[in-house]
């Protein structure tokens, strides 16, 4: 059962429950070994661990078009409707993202600037197999067709009779992206990180995944650019005696049910909403298919906060930084300007998290594990990269330069400053155009 506590101070809020990370399993040597296996041996190497992890002996790594085609008619009319609306709401919010380039020209002789550039090709990451997650595919692929990314390359284990759950391959086609790998695991980022004779090298790699998929990002981080390393998902729900114990129960469990280690938290004003969710729970959980899981994850990672006032609510939040945060109050926007840490923010009882996940328009991919301290949700602005650029004629520089001299020189960096003063020395012959 959740455990209930009774006032807290919001610096110790992060120490009442568990936070888990996945870190008991000592994955980093297996992981160095299949990145330089990847590395040295390509596509040899990556047909030998799909049929060893996957247990799929494949002749060809890509989807082919038939077998994308294939895949929209079996999903149907109403899912793949479905997509294309979740598609235009996701597509809507991150327009919204795009940033231009932009030009300062306020000083006679100077032109200073800034241009935004999308980035070649990036490698987006799906976990399938038994599993499918289409919402993966529309909430990374969105962006990085907005951002104007050259080619969009996904990778996705397939299940043991070689195939691809339909539903991922649909919402594929539906978003744009350009190519699509069966392949799965530490040896998919090795992949997207290295290049072989088939998959093309990504510069950056995005996506969520088990141990194996997190750590081998982490270690070819550098080599290319990844999104984030995530942790276990979690949810926070500020409520007050204005909240239905049932939604908060069920919102509550939509983590849990993720892994034995997603952490789900309330922290309420009210004693009896506190003690009518932990009922609800276990009602909840008693019929729910995943109970196992969730049940594990609730016990092990949850906790009910009771406290005085909303202030202190929103500071305990603020203190954990939950993934996701739901306001469940009766003026759930008079909380909002207090929210400092949150990696996205649900609103009123009618904005579960799960309405987040696959359907209103911000991204679902989000800081975990206290990191909304300082990061932020997957965006437009994850796929392209800045390049400022100066112009200076020469009268601009002749205003300037010895306070450049002096300031390198202050530096101990006589190059630098003799760079600037040739160009106004007797014997030198600076270009004036």
């Amino acid at each position: 059962m959740i455990p209930i506590v009774y006032g807290t101070d919001p610096k110790e809020a992060v120490n009442l429950f568990g936070r888990e990370k996945d870190g008991a399993q000592n994955v980093d040597a297996v992981v160095t070994e299949i990145l330089a296996n990847v590395k040295k041996r390509g596509d040899v190497a990556l047909l030998e661990y799909t049929e060893r992890f996957d247990g799929a002996k494949l002749s060809s790594l890509q989807v082919t078009q038939e077998e994308i085609e294939a895949a929209v008619l079996q999903s149907g009319e109403d899912f793949i409707s479905i997509l294309k609306r979740a598609h235009e709401n996701i597509y809507k919010f991150h327009k919204k993202q795009k940033q231009e380039g932009f030009i300062v020209t306020d000083k006679p002789g100077i032109i200073l600037g800034q241009k935004v550039t999308p980035l070649d090709r990036v490698g987006i990451y799906v976990p399938g197999g038994t599993a499918a997650y289409p919402s993966t595919v529309l909430m990374n692929s969105i962006p990085a067709k907005l951002a104007g990314v050259g080619e969009i390359v996904m990778v996705t284990p397939p299940g043991m009779d070689g195939r691809i759950n339909p539903a991922i391959l649909a919402a594929a086609k539906i978003a744009g992206v350009d190519k699509i790998y069966k392949l799965g695991g530490a040896q998919a980022v090795a992949a997207l990180a290295y290049g072989t004779q088939t998959i093309p090298k990504t510069d950056k790699i995005v996506g969520p995944g088990n141990i194996y998929v997190a750590t081998a990002k982490r270690m070819v981080y550098g080599l290319v650019d990844i999104d984030m390393i995530a942790g276990p998902s979690e949810i926070l729900i500020i409520a007050d005696d204005s909240a239905n114990p049932a939604y908060i129960a069920a919102d509550l469990l939509s983590q849990a049910e993720h892994d034995k280690l997603a952490a789900s938290i309330l922290v309420t004003t009210s004693r009896e909403l506190a003690c009518r969710v932990q009922a609800e729970l276990e009602e909840q959980l008693a019929s729910l298919p995943r109970r196992e899981i969730a049940a594990h994850s609730i016990n092990a990672n949850g906790i009910i906060i009771v406290t005085d006032t909303l202030k202190n609510a929103v500071d305990i939040s603020n203190e954990i930084a939950p993934e996701h945060l739901e306001v469940c109050t009766c003026d759930p926007f008079a909380l909002l300007g207090l929210i400092k840490h949150a990696g996205s923010i649900f609103l009123g009882n009618y904005a579960p998290e799960a309405l987040g996940d696959y359907f209103a328009g911000p991204n679902h991919t989000l800081p975990t594990s206290g990191t909304a301290r300082f990061s932020s949700p997957l965006s437009v602005d994850d796929f392209i990269k800045k390049s400022s650029y100066i112009y200076y004629d020469k009268a601009a520089l002749e205003r300037v330069y010895k306070d450049i001299d002096s300031f390198a020189r202050m530096e101990g960096l006589d190059a630098h400053a003799d760079s600037i003063s040739i160009r106004f020395s007797d014997g030198a012959n600076p270009s004036s155009f």
